[in-house]
């Protein structure tokens, strides 16, 4: 026991946070917590959640128009926003009240305010303080609005899950993962959409097979994707809103929405004053045992900017609580995380580019499949699957997965098994299919792309 009130005090009841609270009190730590907004931080508050339970909604005409060819018909569904709002509002409370209970029930001292380090052991709660030896700042990140005329007038993903109204058109600026799946979700819905990049093809970091594939589905059903192509400023009209870009031409849509990456929310925290270590961006450096610049201070999650993935924060937290209360070093491993773009048709992926592998190994094998899945031969519509393999030609080990098309997410994660494994094209030639599935073109492909 010590003379502090805790012996573990964290920094953000996200994710990362709440699951490193849990554990340092399984190990016996007195663990304190706070969280100045809701309790489940960006995944479950204005992330993952409440974003694939849109992209369902958004789903919901496609699948319509595709039930007409296996003999259903009927009035087309319409569309009320209010009821979707609602009805997310309430799931997400549900949620904040589930991990309320479980930091409860794992006896975890809940503050719901803001947290202020005052020293390297004090914490200042909204003018309550409290005392710790060791702190844990997992705070995870924020949207970044760049610096362009009429700014005020655009929203991030933060308000999208919040409208007032629910609009007839959007701009979308912005060509990462978040970006691509507004853009899905707005268009399902109904909305114009209109998707601007300052790049020339979105996705920046994935597979170019990928990048092309999306693309190529997005701009099928209908969203207007303009691919190099910047804003210069946002006007707001008695019309709406306007647009101006660098080429001089202008766009009108009742909604600007900027996705263009997102920050550490490390400010106002009195970290630099303490003397921890930051990148430019914000970002915490720490070491391999999330230890910051100050002996007992530590980050984890997406305030750190490695991984800005809710698995990899909730692993993080496992392997910092293990080695430090439980003493247990439990190194974390970075290699071949498997992850998914809800996007329509949805990403999934593990393992190296074409890119990186051929820059890593040298001689690669490549193998891809793209075909119209089953459901779509009586559904009518032409959306597209895109497989692909890559493997490492001296080994046979299949060093990248990567797929376009339904249910990707969900084939990945079965496939990131394998791949965190060592398998080798051999062995996924071994394994017996699962017909008639998408999921059997993994297994099936036998010849090489030239």
């Amino acid at each position: 026991m010590t003379d502090f009130d805790y012996d573990l005090f964290v920094i953000g009841a996200g994710s990362g946070g709440v699951r490193a609270a849990r554990m340092a009190s399984s190990y016996g730590a007195r663990v304190g917590i706070c969280e100045s907004y809701q309790v489940g931080g960006t995944c479950v508050v204005r992330g993952c959640i409440p974003k694939k339970l849109f992209v369902y909604a958004s789903h919901v005409a496609e699948d319509f128009e595709s039930a007409k060819g296996y003999g259903w018909d009927g009035e087309t569904p319409t569309f009320s926003w209010p009821t979707l709002l609602a009805n997310k509002d309430k799931e997400i409370a549900r949620l904040n009240g589930l991990y309320k209970q479980t930091l409860s029930n794992n006896n975890v001292d809940l503050f719901e305010k803001k947290g202020v380090m005052v020293d390297a052991h004090t914490i200042d709660l909204e003018g309550q303080r409290i005392t710790a030896d060791k702190v844990l700042v997992a705070t995870g990140g924020w949207p970044s609005m760049p610096d362009v005329p009429g700014i005020e007038h655009a929203i991030s993903s933060n308000e999208a899950f919040h409208l007032d109204e629910w609009p007839n058109s959007v701009v979308i600026v912005g060509g990462g993962y978040i970006a691509v799946e507004f853009a899905g979700i707005f268009n399902g819905l109904g909305v114009e959409t209109t998707q601007l990049y300052r790049r020339d093809q979105i996705l920046r970091g994935f597979d170019q097979d990928i990048r092309a594939s999306v693309e190529g589905e997005m701009r099928k059903k209908g969203v207007d994707i303009r691919v190099n192509t910047d804003v210069a400023s946002i006007e707001k009209t008695d019309d709406g809103l306007v647009v101006t870009l660098k080429d001089g031409s202008t766009l009108q849509a009742d909604v600007i929405m900027y996705a263009t990456g997102r920050v550490p929310a490390t400010g106002g925290m009195g970290l630099e004053e303490l003397g921890v270590a930051m990148r430019d961006n914000g970002a915490i450096k720490i070491d391999e045992n999330y230890r910051t610049s100050v002996d007992n201070i530590f980050s984890l999650g997406d305030c750190t900017d490695r991984l800005q993935l809710t698995p990899v924060a909730i692993a993080e937290a496992m392997a910092f609580t293990a080695t430090q209360f439980n003493n247990t070093p439990t190194p974390m491993d970075y290699d071949d995380v498997a992850t998914a773009v809800f996007s329509q048709p949805p990403v999934g992926t593990v393992g190296l580019t074409e890119e990186q592998a051929r820059e890593k190994y040298g001689e690669v094998v490549i193998y891809k499949s793209d075909f119209r899945p089953l459901l779509h031969t009586l559904g009518g519509s032409d959306e597209r699957t895109m497989m692909k393999l890559i493997v490492d030609k001296a080994s046979d080990r299949v060093v990248g997965v990567h797929m376009v098309g339904m249910d990707a997410g969900e084939i990945i994660q079965g496939i990131g098994i394998a791949i965190k494994c060592g398998a080798t094209k051999a062995q996924f030639d071994a394994t017996m299919a699962i017909h008639p599935t998408a999921a059997e073109e993994f297994v099936t492909m036998r010849d090489p792309v030239s």
